[in-house]
């Protein structure tokens, strides 16, 4: 049975990941390991070492604590982690090349908040 840090931490690889626009196979080539280690790493099947963990920071450039924000008691806990639905739409707008359609969608998404109404 996966400890519920090593399924939090393999959730964060896999945000990352697909984030950064990089492929499981990108990702093992990198560690020189293969997809299928990368896979038990996400789904938190496999534990990271902290060597592993550091080598893996640097591949998605990101702090090794980024793994841990948004866990319960975590001394850098984020306020917010990115959900599978941020993360996805964050990567669909890295894809898009034209910086006037990047600025328009910007204003697009800030309208929309701005106007929201706040749930409590």
């Amino acid at each position: 049975m996966s400890h519920p840090v090593d399924i939090h931490v393999g959730q964060q690889l896999k945000r990352m990941r697909i984030l950064r626009n990089l492929t499981q196979t990108d990702v093992a080539q990198g560690l020189k390991i293969s997809f299928q280690q990368v896979q038990k790493y996400e789904l938190g099947r496999n534990r990271i070492s902290a060597s592993r963990l550091f080598e893996l920071s640097h591949i998605l450039n990101v702090p090794p604590a980024f793994f841990f924000e948004g866990l319960e008691n975590s001394p850098n806990e984020s306020k917010r982690a990115l959900d599978d639905e941020a993360t996805k739409i964050a990567s669909m707008f890295t894809r898009i090349e034209d910086a006037r359609l990047r600025t328009q969608i910007r204003t697009f998404i800030n309208e929309l908040a701005s106007t929201a109404p706040k749930i409590v």
